[in-house]
C-alpha cells in the first residue's frame, strides 16, 4: 500500500463506513521515533475539508514534532499518552481525554514508556495541507 498520509483530492461524495479494522497499514516512515499503525478514515486536499485518522502507538513511540494549520483535534481511545506544545514540558493524557493544538503550534503526541495509545485526529485541510512534519523529538524532549 502507499503512502497512509498522502491526501486523496477531496473528502467522499456521500456517506462510507470504515470497518474496525478495515485499511489499517504502517504510517510512513520518518514521522515518529518508531513505527505505529494508522486508519485513515477521511483523506482531503480541498481547504476547508477535513482529514480524520486512527493512530495505534506502541509503548514509548512518539512522533516527530508537527503542526497544523488550521489545528488539530486529539482524542485519546485507549491508553495512556504523552502531548507537548513546544515551549511547555510533557502532559499525560489518558482514554476519554480531549487535546487541541492551535493553528501552527508545533507539538508532537505518542505512547507514554509502558502503555500503549491510540487516537482520533482530525485536522482541516489549509492550502492543500492538513501538517507539516519536522524533525524527531530530542532526547531532553523524550518521555
Amino acid at each position: 500500500m502507499g503512502n497512509p498520509f498522502e491526501m486523496q483530492q477531496g473528502c467522499p461524495p456521500t456517506m462510507v463506513v470504515h470497518r474496525a479494522g478495515d485499511g489499517i497499514t504502517a504510517a510512513t516512515a520518518g514521522v515518529s521515533s518508531g513505527p505505529f499503525l494508522v486508519q485513515m478514515l477521511l483523506s482531503s486536499r480541498t481547504d476547508g475539508e477535513m482529514t480524520a485518522m486512527r493512530g495505534f502507538m506502541p509503548p514509548g513511540v512518539v512522533t516527530h514534532w508537527h503542526s497544523h494549520p488550521r489545528g488539530q483535534l486529539l482524542f485519546v481511545l485507549d491508553g495512556v499518552g504523552l502531548v507537548q506544545k513546544e515551549g511547555d514540558p510533557p502532559l499525560e493524557v489518558r482514554a476519554g481525554d480531549a487535546v487541541w493544538f492551535a493553528p501552527d503550534e508545533r507539538h508532537w503526541h505518542g505512547a507514554a514508556a509502558m502503555s500503549p495509545f491510540s487516537y482520533l485526529s482530525v485536522q482541516p485541510v489549509k492550502d492543500g495541507s492538513a501538517v507539516q512534519w519536522f524533525g524527531p523529538v530530542e532526547h531532553e524532549d523524550d518521555p
